[in-house]
């Protein structure tokens, strides 16, 4: 078991499991891809914002994170356990937009960095006056509002953690009140996930009418899972069913496992609804109050509480880390698969249009029609145009054929989902002009090919390069129908000069089919690419873990 004494080299482990965790991605949609983005999410900022501050600094005071439902009264709980408004309290959901932290003036230098939730941006109340230490009454900060305005739940926007002191507050306790963990704001129940992953004690709160819902049975079973220090809380009981509501919430708990969490009862009391500046009396109060300072206090019971969490968190990683691992050699796995879909789509389209063009099929349409009129109905530019036209349009449908062979696959197999196929539509667009591009260059180079041979003729001048060039695309583009062109080019260029100008042109027509197919498929794997789905990424992991259990 670890111990809040962390040495060097556990901490060096930490951070090197904390590397190949931030590398992770699981950007395909397969089954528990979400879950597994979650969890990832989850790991990191409980290690950033928990385990590695407190195992760097075990002296640094407890931090008590109030999380519940919308409505729970957390805020109203923490105002009453500080003795004044820190926190707003009220009918208005979700109340708490800025999480509130506070603490004893002592422990002020603690919180006012980043050494704790390092992403959140620190403000202070408007209200506070100059050098004193102190807060008056709850005020909303100019500069928290914009950013509780602009946090909308899209990226970009900094969330603010508003840290206050209060004197009432023992030495080496913090509260924060946590946003709603079932907030209808998805950024508010991220942050709430994220504070209370960063807490060395979970304050649970719920009510007398939803403690048996869903959403604070979730919390329940994580705090299990980690094995935290945790407390509940069961507000706003009405006085005639408070033991029984007590016997049945006690119940659940024994069945969950948890029939040793402290439970405190808060009676409902017309404080409770938040018009009463949100302040319950001390005595409703006091239990939780004197179990927080018993746990900041007393040095035994403040390194049990925290050495608890501590040592749940690092051996929740044996389960944690592991199941990251398995999804991400599934997401490498599906990867490899898609791109194996596309190169076989590519590689089956490239395999019939070498078909097709031995067979003579490519010389079709137009570019057919004016062979047959030549030269008598067509010159030499218009036919070597045609013949582009046609190798054109051939090589366009075995694109088609090849993206309606790989959708197809990609559609079956679950692991497309969302994912790469709408970047590699938007890569694939205009693959016809590409395609163009392409076969205007291969024309450029039939004419350049024919300009010399036609120089090197055994009767000099008596060849036409144009007309050479045109009848070197009929023969290269009809296959086994090419005789004629041929037969013409060995009478203009004498048969060793003919053989050898279809060799290179051959070579030529080969080398654009291959090179127009293998960008196409290369545009269409890139979005795959860009996922950066390592094969490595599970043994890494998985080793990094290994050399922490041993520094554990």
């Amino acid at each position: 078991m670890a111990t809040l004494d962390a040495q060097p080299r556990l901490l060096d482990a930490l951070s090197a499991l904390r590397d190949r965790v931030a590398a992770l991605r699981f950007p395909l949609a397969l089954p528990g891809a979400v879950r597994a983005r979650q969890n990832r999410a989850e790991l990191l900022a409980q290690l950033d914002d928990y385990l590695f501050p407190r195992l760097r600094a075990p002296e640094a005071p407890l931090l008590a994170v109030v999380g519940g439902s919308t409505g729970a009264g957390k805020s109203t709980l923490v105002n009453s356990l500080v003795g004044r408004p820190v926190s707003p309290a009220g009918v208005l959901r979700p109340t708490t937009r800025t999480p509130v932290l506070v603490c004893h003036p002592e422990d002020h230098h603690w919180f006012a960095g980043r050494r704790v939730l390092p992403d959140l941006v620190r403000v202070r109340a408007a209200g506070r006056e100059a050098g004193r230490g102190e807060f008056l009454p709850y005020a909303h900060d100019l500069f928290a509002e914009e950013l509780e305005e602009a946090d909308d739940g899209t990226d970009g926007a900094e969330t603010a953690l508003r840290v206050e002191t209060a004197s009432s507050l023992p030495p080496g306790l913090a509260l924060l009140d946590a946003p709603d963990i079932d907030s209808l704001v998805v950024r508010n129940r991220e942050l709430a996930s994220q504070l209370i992953s960063a807490a060395d004690v979970w304050v649970l709160v719920t009510t007398a009418t939803r403690y048996a819902d869903a959403v604070p049975w979730h919390l329940l079973r994580s705090a299990k899972e980690y094995d935290a220090t945790l407390v509940t809380v069961l507000d706003r009981v009405p006085h005639q069913v408070a033991a029984e509501v007590a016997r049945q919430y006690g119940a659940l708990l024994d069945r969950a496992g948890l029939g040793d969490v402290p439970r405190f009862t808060v009676p409902e009391l017309p404080e409770s609804a938040g018009d009463g500046g949100g302040l319950l009396p001390a005595t409703a109060v006091a239990g939780l109050r004197d179990w927080l300072a018993q746990r900041a206090q007393d040095p035994a019971a403040r390194t049990v509480a925290a050495t608890r969490t501590v040592n749940g968190v690092l051996a929740s990683l044996d389960v944690r880390v592991p199941a990251l691992a398995a999804a991400a050699a599934a997401q490498h796995s599906a990867a490899v698969r898609l791109s194996q879909c596309v190169e076989q789509a590519y590689d089956e389209a490239a395999a019939r249009a070498r078909g097709e063009l031995a067979a003579g099929a490519v010389l079709a349409g137009d570019a057919l029609a004016r062979w047959r009129g030549y030269p008598w109905h067509s010159g030499p530019g218009e036919l070597l145009e045609a013949c582009s036209d046609s190798l054109a349009a051939h090589l366009c449908c075995a694109v088609i054929h090849a993206d309606e062979r790989m959708r197809g696959d990609w559609r079956r197999d679950r692991a497309a989902g969302a994912g790469p196929l709408p970047e590699m539509s938007a890569r694939a667009a205009g693959s016809a002009d590409r395609v163009g591009v392409a076969v205007r260059r291969w024309s450029r180079c039939v004419e350049e090919l024919a300009e010399e041979e036609a120089a090197l003729a055994h009767r000099p001048g008596t060849a036409d390069p144009d007309h050479v060039a045109a009848l070197l695309a009929v023969a290269l583009l009809a296959g086994g129908r090419a005789r004629t062109a041929a037969d013409q080019l060995a009478r203009m260029l004498g048969e060793e000069a003919a053989a050898r100008l279809r060799d290179r042109g051959e070579r030529l027509l080969t080398e654009c089919g291959e090179r127009t197919l293998h960008g196409e498929r290369d545009r269409r794997l890139a979005p795959l690419d860009d996922l950066r789905l390592a094969p490595d990424h599970q043994a890494r992991l998985i080793a990094a873990l290994s050399v922490l259990q041993k520094e554990r």
